[in-house]
């Protein structure tokens, strides 16, 4: 495990876009949000750039925002400005060493999963699964400042019913957090970059995703032994994961069918990552406990960050 250092409330942060391009008018207020919190924004190089079809620049000058962020010894965290597609090219070139030397929080979600599970798994870096800069930041209401304020200083996150968990098959379970998009971590399997999910406490998320294309990720997952020895699953809430005219708890009753074998705690509902409002923290890396009984909660039992 590594824990970067504890960000100060006024720190000097980088905005980064590894993957997609995002619009002008949406950055403007994403970065200004940032600033309005008291952090020090500032946009990396190609952070604003375009290139067709849909990237930010070219693979080699995002991966020099991506390295240059690291390696810059003012900035304390990195925010991504959004999903979308292309992290994937930055993976065989990512300075791993320069990773290690140099720990910090690297928020993102969507395309970035890859990316997180990657240098979590070949360095131990603990994992932020949280708001990106247009996405999220630049929307009133789209970031959840308790979990995003306690992951950056190093005090215990806990979320429950309030932020979206719900109960699917009750039971506790304890272990390291892990997991994202699930599309994303379908898309690694066959290569290096596949994740380490086995023995975790598995969250999982998606958007516009319908039941039966959930299913089949979930069984894919399933048949590469991606699921072997999980403790627990969380699943995100899911946004728009249905199909028209279908019953309200379709998505539901798919994951207890694919799940029917496992014998521990399965949670959902839990705002983070693709979600409507208020989009949730979640340091993936570290050990935590989930609690499905008469009121569900999943507590981190130690901090993201190091204290000096």
């Amino acid at each position: 495990m590594l824990k970067p250092p504890a960000v100060a409330p006024d720190a000097r942060v980088a905005v980064i876009a590894p993957a997609s391009s995002s619009k002008p008018e949406r950055l403007a207020r994403g970065i200004e949000a940032l600033r309005a919190r008291g952090y020090d924004a500032e946009f990396g190089q190609f952070a604003q750039g375009r290139l067709a079809p849909y990237f930010s620049g070219t693979a080699e000058e995002r991966l020099a925002d991506f390295h240059a962020a690291f390696s810059d010894p003012e900035i304390q965290a990195i925010f991504c400005t959004r999903g979308g597609y292309g992290s994937n090219y930055l993976l065989e070139d990512i300075d791993l060493d320069l990773i290690r030397e140099n720990p910090k929080p690297l928020f993102g979600y969507s395309d970035m999963t890859a990316v997180q599970t990657w240098l979590l798994d070949q360095t131990g870096l603990v994992a932020f699964h949280g708001p990106m800069v247009a996405a999220d930041f630049a929307v009133s209401g789209g970031v959840h400042g308790p979990s995003l304020d306690a992951a950056l200083d190093g005090d215990l996150i806990s979320v429950s019913a309030a932020e979206g968990l719900r109960i699917l098959r009750p039971g506790r379970a304890r272990g390291v957090m892990y997991g994202g998009c699930l599309s994303i971590l379908t898309s690694t399997l066959g290569t290096r970059f596949a994740p380490q999910t086995e023995g975790k406490l598995l969250f999982l998320e998606d958007v516009g995703a319908k039941p039966y294309q959930i299913d089949r990720m979930l069984r894919q997952m399933v048949l590469a032994g991606k699921f072997d020895g999980v403790t627990g699953f969380i699943f995100g809430e899911m946004l728009e994961c249905a199909s028209p005219g279908a019953p309200p708890d379709l998505l539901e009753q798919v994951i207890l069918r694919v799940l029917d074998w496992f014998d521990g705690p399965v949670a959902i509902g839990l705002r983070s990552g693709h979600v409507s409002h208020s989009n949730i923290t979640l340091p993936f890396g570290i050990e935590a406990e989930l609690i499905l009984e008469d009121a569900p909660a999943l507590r981190y039992l130690e901090p993201a960050v190091e204290n000096e």
